[in-house]
């Protein structure tokens, strides 16, 4: 596969990262062959977190890379809680948690140092100085390649890098997610780093396989743009995404992969690949779909800042959240 320039770091990687949130929810072997397969196929970027799974997820990377470790580029976000039910409970960004959350990472991995290390959400009761600061100790520890942040805004980016530079920035992006194009990627690439966008397909509603209601027990029901009206409206824009891939042959869900694949080098997509079929189809998305300069102006004309209807996160969510 053809590679990608990680931010300022000089690393090749994959031009997509496998998304492992979802890692214990399958077989354990099922897992671990399908890791390995994309490891050994080229797709090379593994983002994780320490709190998915309740860092079971770590457990299993770290069989599936254990003879393959040079192959593989780890990536963890950090500083989330949970309690043992996995409900959510804050975030820790004090300097001696970051450094106690690496060390139990680097154990369940089985590695020596993690590629990237991300703090998933700012602590808003600590300074986002003194986290990044104690990373940069980790950097200079050999415990940790490079910085990454998770879901800043602009000034938190520039202050986290006057500190040590930021390598990448994971944060949500699609066709149906567009906000952080203001002030965010522009900060994001005036510093040299790497966007790293997850939910690409915006939470499934880009593939054109939903239809509302949806189940009662459908977690995304809590999100704005999947209720009530919204998600009519919302559904209506998606028959013109599913319009266009049409003509190319494709799914819906392929074209919003390839626009965000065709945004720039630096754009390194999350995607979730739960079989070695998946990983193939990933792969042959990314090696033979192309969109040309008057494709990719027409989505980004039909699909706008702002067109599809309802916050990303209702408002307990976006207060905890940069936007």
């Amino acid at each position: 596969m053809n590679t990608r320039k990680l931010g300022n770091s000089g690393i090749d990687i994959s031009p997509i990262a496998i998304g492992t949130r979802e890692v214990g929810e399958k077989s354990k072997q099922q897992t671990i062959e399908t890791l390995q397969y994309a490891i050994d196929s080229g797709i090379n970027f593994i983002n994780t977190a320490d709190f998915y799974g309740m860092g079971m997820n770590e457990l299993i990377i770290g069989e599936a890379i254990k003879n393959r470790r040079e192959k593989a580029f780890i990536s963890v976000k950090t500083g989330a809680l949970r309690n043992y039910q996995g409900h959510f409970l804050g975030f820790d960004g004090r300097p001696n948690a970051i450094k106690n959350f690496c060390a139990y990472s680097l154990t369940r991995l089985g590695v020596n140092e993690i590629d990237l290390y991300q703090i998933a959400r700012i602590d808003p009761n600590v300074p986002i100085e003194e986290s990044v600061g104690a990373i940069k100790d980790l950097i200079q520890e050999g415990k940790v390649r490079c910085l990454g942040l998770s879901e800043v805004n602009a000034d938190q980016i520039r202050r986290a890098n006057a500190v040590h530079p930021v390598t990448a920035v994971e944060i949500e992006y699609s066709l149906a997610t567009r906000f952080i194009e203001k002030e965010i990627l522009p900060e994001v690439r005036k510093i040299g780093a790497s966007l790293i966008p997850y939910s690409v397909l915006s939470y499934g509603l880009l593939t054109g396989n939903l239809s509302g209601p949806l189940p009662k027990e459908d977690y995304k029901n809590m999100f704005p743009r999947f209720q009530g009206e919204n998600l009519q409206y919302n559904l209506k824009l998606v028959e013109k995404l599913q319009d266009i891939a049409s003509q190319k042959g494709i799914t819906a869900g392929d074209l919003a992969l390839a626009w965000a694949l065709h945004q720039g080098d630096d754009i390194i997509p999350i995607v979730g690949m739960s079989s070695t079929k998946r990983v193939d189809k990933n792969i042959n998305l990314v090696e033979s779909i192309q969109l040309t300069s008057e494709e990719n102006k027409l989505l980004n004309e039909t699909f706008g800042i702002g067109v599809f209807k309802g916050e990303r996160y209702p408002d307990a969510l976006l207060k905890v959240v940069a936007s």
